[in-house]
């Protein structure tokens, strides 16, 4: 069954993003511990890299917005499961990881 917040997909164009800044940010979550709550193609306790991915285009409002959400946590945008917080993060390190979230969209 899909939840209901999962079919959400906000249009829009993608930006081209540098690929060293994906590479990094894989580097960044194979480092984390993002792979406990998130695969890369299928739902675990969180929505898969891939589900992100096709809801946001590869935007620098969004890359931002993601980063603050793996910095600050939080719950609500996929259903129940609550995402911890990750403070130690700096942004800009954040933004990578988001970023290579996003790259994962299945063309």
């Amino acid at each position: 069954m899909v939840e209901k917040n999962e079919t959400l997909i906000i249009p829009g164009e993608d930006e081209v993003i540098d690929a060293e800044i994906v590479r990094k940010g894989e580097v960044l979550i194979a480092y984390s511990n993002c792979y406990e709550c998130h695969k890369e193609e299928n739902k675990a306790k969180g929505p898969s890299f891939q589900a992100i991915a096709k809801r946001y285009p590869m935007q620098q409002v969004y890359l931002d917005h993601l980063a603050r959400k793996i910095i600050s946590g939080g719950s609500g945008a996929w259903g129940y499961p609550v995402m911890e917080a990750h403070p130690h993060l700096k942004f800009e390190e954040a933004k990578m990881m988001a970023t290579y979230i996003l790259s994962l969209e299945e063309k």
